[in-house]
């Protein structure tokens, strides 16, 4: 059991949504909480560092992309209990904007597959809701091509 199953208290992490060539930096999840769904790459906040330092890391270990880490523009929590009720993960989640800086995606961290995608390519993709939501009613990010 990894230190984040059944916590004493909530975990703060943070994702961030960076784009390149009108296309958005996606990982698919390798480890619970959702795992193999695909998701704006991100993790914990270490003790000491800003949001923005760990977008910036995060992001560079889960991708291998450098990025410059800008202000939150949506937070959320992810409760997930187990099948008795207990809080098996707590995250408050703060998702930034992030500029793209250089370097190709690969995966790595927790990531098995990372890529830019476009609007349309997210249509093939089992993209988390609220990551779907979040690019289209902020970025107005949304696909032309329907399924």
């Amino acid at each position: 059991m990894s230190c984040s199953e059944y916590p004493d208290r909530p975990r703060v992490a943070v994702g961030a949504f960076v784009f390149n060539d009108e296309k958005v930096l996606l990982v698919q999840r390798g480890h619970p909480p959702a795992q193999g769904v695909w998701s704006i790459p991100g993790g914990k906040v270490e003790l000491g560092e800003t949001l923005q330092e760990a977008a910036e890391r995060e992001i560079h270990e889960e991708t291998g992309v450098i990025v410059r880490a800008n202000m939150p523009v949506y937070t959320f929590d992810v409760v997930e209990r187990d099948n008795k009720g207990d809080v098996r993960f707590h995250y408050v989640i703060v998702n930034v904007q992030a500029d793209y800086i250089s370097g190709a995606p690969r995966p790595g961290d927790d990531a098995v597959e990372a890529r830019w995608v476009s609007p349309d390519e997210m249509v093939d993709l089992n993209i988390s809701t609220r990551t779907k939501r979040v690019l289209s009613e902020i970025f107005s990010f949304t696909p032309t091509k329907k399924r």
